[in-house]
This record gives structure tokens, sequence and C-alpha cells, in this order.
């Protein structure tokens, strides 16, 4: 007899649990039925939020501002764009992104390397510390900045206070981290044995790196500089504080024009050509992130282990030592640096050393500073990242469970594709804009007889809006991971789409879930585009209370506003660092990207 053969079962990624279905007949059309109106509801929840609380209030900005009058009048944009003072600033943005961009790359890399590709005691602290930058406050970078570049500052002989370099060396600060971990989940799941087998050969080392891994890590680059020139080109809070009107950007540009000079239809043409710029980082985003993401699913089920470090003895390595002491250098200059300098000078009160500037946060400043206490505002702070966060996830989780699906139409494909575009929109739009939008549309909303404005519903509604996209980000990859032969298998035994959702899809997304509430949770502590107009003065958020705190004269309201900085630095590594240790170590919660 010829011997009995077998088809193979297919490999169950780690983690997931086979459901235990039973087969029906008819059950595969009424399960298709059913999960055509699930998908339909979760695609419609996303689309509503984003249309009521992003496209409505950016669109009412535009209108007011090309349409005053009800009639369409395009001549602002021939009047702005022929003021010298709009294609400086233009300049200024674009040059400031690109530099601050390149240097964050050529910095990213070896940190990348020693957090991804080396093992060593302590490695998952550092990367806890190296994504606390990334989520802090604008207002409080700015505040370290100024603190370190500062004449009497550590670094105040460079003479670059108020300077192109301050605003670039604070953008560089800011985006590090999202060079180090897109680079680095991509580098973690990388196959060594490319590289090895040029070194067997008798390449040095730096030629199979240039040869065979950078290339290899072109499509993660790729991607981590398209994102980091997005941030760097909406940067608010770091430019406003460091560069003020010199070294303005359109995002700060746009709220001097809405502010200071009430001049709707300068902002409107302004947000227009930021949308423009921002639409080209997000499709150069896209296509790497797509190229990444295929490169990832011809090693998926491989594993790879991290490499010992090895900065001695007859195993040393020469990039080992490179990356050590690079990252050492970004470490302390860049990272740690302004962030102790504030440390140290938030002790710094009129009679010398001491708590009297944490005292003081119990008060309410010196004459007319504010109107709560800081403490008041912490309070205001958490509870509203609270409800942000919650909101946060819930619609970021729906919209990555959209787009990870992968149709077997071209037409799906698209659809799938333009929705994913259209998510990450609110992460190159003006939160400046967003907030404005807000006061204007949300009075009267759709005309209804509902004054929003007035309520504190907005501002957690506003910080959602900026988080969502990188919700989206973190839980996105791990979705698309998932083997869509599970879901095809359920469907055909009858599952209802709730099951399919809770057996498959939920035991891996859950692995980056804490990551998502983590980076949603900071990312609402340090929002203050909008939250700056949407605050009431009575209840104001943490970053509003240092804005403040800065602008007024004299000692004490800047040794507040230190101690208030070290307050909001503490309480977003604490988010981070618990962060970091509770959600799922390994390749699947590294692949994630910001």
């Amino acid at each position: 007899m010829p011997p009995t053969t077998t088809t193979p079962r297919p490999a169950r990624p780690s983690g997931v649990v086979a459901p235990r279905l039973a087969y029906r007949p008819g059950g595969a059309r009424r399960g298709a039925v059913r999960r055509g109106a699930v998908w339909a509801v979760v695609t419609a929840v996303p689309l509503v939020f984003l249309a009521v609380f992003f496209a409505y209030p950016v669109a009412s900005i535009v209108v007011r501002g090309f349409a005053p009058d009800g009639v369409l009048d395009l001549t602002a944009f021939g009047d702005v764009l022929g003021r010298p003072r709009t294609w400086r600033i233009i300049g200024l943005t674009v040059a400031q992104a690109t530099v601050a961009t390149a240097i964050a790359v050529v910095l990213g890399i070896p940190g990348a390397y020693l957090l991804y590709r080396c093992d060593f005691p302590g490695r998952t602290a550092l990367r806890a510390f190296v994504v606390v930058p990334f989520v802090l406050p604008t207002v409080v970078v700015g505040v370290a900045f100024r603190s370190v570049l500062a004449d009497h500052g550590p670094l105040g002989f460079l003479g670059w206070d108020g300077t192109f370099a301050a605003v670039v060396a604070a953008l560089v600060f800011f985006n590090y981290a999202v060079v180090v971990r897109t680079v680095g989940g991509f580098w973690a799941s990388l196959d060594p044995r490319a590289e090895q087998a040029a070194r067997a050969l008798g390449a040095p080392p730096w030629r199979a790196f240039a040869a065979v891994t950078l290339p290899a890590l072109t499509p993660a680059i790729a991607s981590a500089a398209a994102i980091v020139f997005l941030f760097c080109a909406t940067a608010f809070g770091v430019v406003l504080v460091l560069g003020g009107t010199g070294y303005g950007t359109v995002e700060t540009e746009i709220w001097v024009q809405t502010t200071q000079f009430l001049d709707l239809p300068a902002a409107a043409v302004l947000s227009v050509v930021q949308l423009a710029v921002v639409a080209v980082a997000l499709a150069a985003a896209g296509r790497a992130r797509d190229r990444r993401e295929r490169a990832l699913q011809l090693r998926a089920g491989e594993a790879v282990h991290a490499q010992r470090l090895a900065l001695h003895g007859p195993g040393r390595r020469a990039g080992d030592v490179v990356a050590v002491v690079t990252t050492a250098a970004v470490g302390v200059l860049l990272l740690a640096l302004p962030l102790g300098t504030v440390l140290v000078r938030s002790f710094r009160t009129r009679e010398g050393w001491g708590l009297g500037n944490y005292a003081a946060l119990a008060t309410t400043g010196g004459p007319n500073a504010l109107s709560v206490t800081v403490w008041d505002a912490t309070v205001t702070s958490l509870r509203v990242a609270v409800d942000a966060t919650l909101l946060a996830v819930l619609v970021g989780g729906l919209v990555a469970l959209v787009v990870s699906r992968r149709p077997r139409s071209r037409t799906g494909r698209r659809a799938v594709r333009a929705l994913d575009a259209v998510f990450m929109l609110p992460l190159g739009v003006s939160a400046v804009t967003v907030g404005f939008g807000f006061l204007v549309a949300l009075q009267r909303p759709f005309g209804l007889e509902l004054n929003l404005r007035d309520s504190l519903v907005l501002i957690p509604v506003a910080q959602a809006v900026v988080a969502v996209p990188l919700v989206v980000r973190t839980v996105l990859p791990v979705l698309r991971a998932i083997d869509t032969r599970l879901h095809e298998a359920a469907a055909v035994l009858g599952a209802a789409p709730g099951q399919v959702l809770r057996l498959v899809d939920w035991p891996l997304a859950a692995r980056s879930l804490g990551l998502a509430v983590g980076l949603a949770f900071a990312v609402s502590l340090g929002e203050f585009g909008a939250t700056a107009f949407l605050a009431r003065p009575d209840q104001p958020t943490l970053p509003v209370v240092i804005f403040r705190l800065i602008g007024r004269p004299g000692a004490d309201n800047l040794g507040m506003a230190l101690a208030a900085s070290v307050v909001l630095a503490v309480l977003t590594a604490t988010v981070m660092l618990l962060t970091e240790r509770l959600r799922a170590g390994g390749r699947t919660a590294a692949a994630g990207e910001f």
C-alpha cells in the first residue's frame, strides 16, 4: 500500500488559543451577515468621532477664514503667501524639522542597536528612560532647555539660548525615542545570518553593517525619519518657549495669528499649508511602514535572540563600544542634563537651597499668577487624562482593528489604506487649530442648542483626538501580525464576530494594550496646544499652569514653574516605567511604533 500522506497543519502564532467551535449547517452565511453588521458599526464609531471632533472643528476654522461672510474668498492665499514673514516661517519650519530629523536618526541608530540587539542588565529600565522625553509635556521640555542653555546654566557658555540650535536640540531630545523604538523594534527581528555570512567571507564589521544590515534597516529608518519630521514640523510648546517669534514654526504662527492678531484668514491659509506638508510626510511614512511590515512578515515565526553585550575580552566588538559611547553621551548630555538641571534648580529659592518651591505649590503663587493651586491643577490633569485615555484607547483600538484587516479585493485593500491615512491626520494638524476650532464650532454644534464650549468634556476629547493615532500605531502592527487563517477557520465554523475577536485577536492585542494605555495617558497629561484654548481659568491643567507661571515675572513664580515641571515629569516617567514593566516583552511588543 502506498504510504498515507497528511497535509501539515499551519503553525499557530504563539499565545493564541484556537477557538473551540462546532460546525453548524448554514452558519457560514449567517456568520457573514453578522460580521458585516459588526464591522459596519466598528468602522462607523471612530469615523463619527473623527468627523465630529476633528474634521468639523478644523473645517469650521477654514470656512471662517476663506468665507467670512458666507462667500468664498481666496484672496487671503495671495495675501498671506505674498508676505515675506510667511515664507520665513515656512523656511524655518522645514529647516528645523530637517536638521533635527537628520541628527535624531544618526544618534538613534546606535541606541536602537544597543537597546534592542544587545542584552545587558538594566536594559528594560533604560528603554523606559529613553521613552520619557517623548511623552514629556512640551512646556517642560522648553523649560528644561532654557535652564540648561541660559547664561547661568551648565551649557550657557555655548550661547545657544533663544537660537536655532536650541530649538533643534530640544526637537532631537523630544524625538530621539521615536528613532530608537521604531528602528530597534525592526532590528530586533532582523535575521543576523546575512551579516554573519558576510563576516565569514572576510568583510570587516563596518563593511558588513554598511552593505548588509543598513540596507535591510532602510524601511524602518525611513518610517522613523518621516514620523520625526512630522513631529518636528508641528512642534508647538518647545518652539514657543525656546524660539519665540524669532524662530517660530507654522504651528506657532497659527497660534500668533489667532490669539494675538485675530487674523483667521491667515491662520486658515497656514493650516492648509501645514496640512499639505503633513500629507506628504504621512504618505512617506505609510510607504515606509508598508515595506517594513512586509519585511517583518517574511521573517514571521523566526526567533531572533539578543546577543550579549561585548565590551572587553577576546569577543570584544567595536560596534558595541561605539553604541555604548554614543548612547551614553546622548543619555547624559541630551536627555539627563536638561531634566537634571530642572530638578536641581527646583530646590533653589531666594533664601537658598530648600523645599520652598514645592511648598509654594499649595498656593496660587504671586499676585495675579494663578487662580488655583498647582496641586489642584495636578488633580484636574489626572482626572482629564484618565477620561482622555479611555476614549483614545476605545477609538484607537477600533481603528486598529478595522485597518488591520486584509481584504481579498483590491477595492477593499485601498479602502483600508485610506482609512489608515485618514486617522493619522490628527498627528499632523495643528493642535492649536483643533482647540481653536472647538471654541468656534462647538458652541452650537450643527445648529443644536447644545453649548459644549463651556464644558470640561472638550478637554479630554481634544486630548483623545491627539492620542488616537499613537494608540493605532502601537496596536496595529500586533494585529496585522495575526495569521489570517485563524480568522477564516473561525468564520467557516460559524463563529460569531465577538468570539473571533475574543479568542483570536484579543490574546495578542492585549500584549500591546498596556503600552497604548501608557502612551495615551502620558500624552494626555502633557498636551498643551489644544488645552491652552479650552482650559477654564478656574480649572486649568498642569501644563497650562506651568506656562502661566513662566510668563509671570519674579523668581518665586519661576521656582514654582520648575517644581511643577518636576512633578509633571515624575508623573510621566512613572506612567512609562509601569507601562514598560507591565506590558508583555519580546518581539511582538517591540514591533510597535509611535
